[in-house]
């Protein structure tokens, strides 16, 4: 009887402390855990002529990650930025930039707030999972506390991973982004 009630009280306590999802959430699909799956989903707030997402690699042919439909007539011959968004390592394949024709004119988006700027409003689940990323948040499709979603019609609603201080220790997070501004909340929801 002596051993039953601390083990009762310790067993209840990991019942209790199991972290859940709201029924209302949905698992997102494993496939947006890659992020270079979810440019093709971006639907920017402009009209650009054109607009390609590419990363800094010399060869032309690996270089393009997605591409709008390039009129016949377009050519770009800007260089590339130094410094891109999702920077991953120095050197070649390293960044992603994404480039825009308006009226003739190529822009360069090469960093997270310009990646930003240029989804503007939150259509659809990719472009939240976009702006996640740019904050350091990503898909973890191997666990719920990592990878569900409710869309609101002012809010789209996510837990989301991150590593936890360079470790293998995951943490969940808890993010909503306003739909209509992209501005992103979040709140820790502990590691799992």
């Amino acid at each position: 009887m002596k051993l039953l009630f601390p083990t009762l009280i310790l067993l209840s306590g990991l019942v209790f402390s199991q972290k859940t999802i709201p029924n209302d959430f949905k698992k997102i699909p494993e496939i947006l855990d890659n992020t270079e799956l979810l440019y093709p989903f971006i639907v920017p707030d402009k009209k650009y002529n054109y607009w390609s997402v590419l990363r800094n690699n010399p060869d032309s042919d690996e270089a393009i990650i997605y591409e709008s439909q390039m009129p016949d007539f377009m050519t770009i011959n800007d260089p590339a930025p130094e410094k891109g968004f999702f920077q991953k390592c120095l050197g070649e394949s390293c960044f992603s930039y994404l480039i825009a024709c308006e009226n003739s004119q190529s822009r360069y988006f090469s960093n997270e707030q310009q990646l930003r700027d240029f989804i503007g409003s939150v259509d659809n689940l990719p472009e939240a999972i976009l702006i996640a990323n740019t904050f350091g948040y990503t898909v973890d499709s191997t666990n719920k506390l990592g990878s569900s979603y409710k869309m609101e019609d002012q809010y789209v609603s996510m837990y989301l991973s991150r590593f936890k201080n360079n470790s293998e220790i995951k943490e969940s997070f808890f993010i909503k982004i306003n739909r209509k501004t992209g501005k992103l909340e979040m709140k820790n929801n502990g590691t799992y």
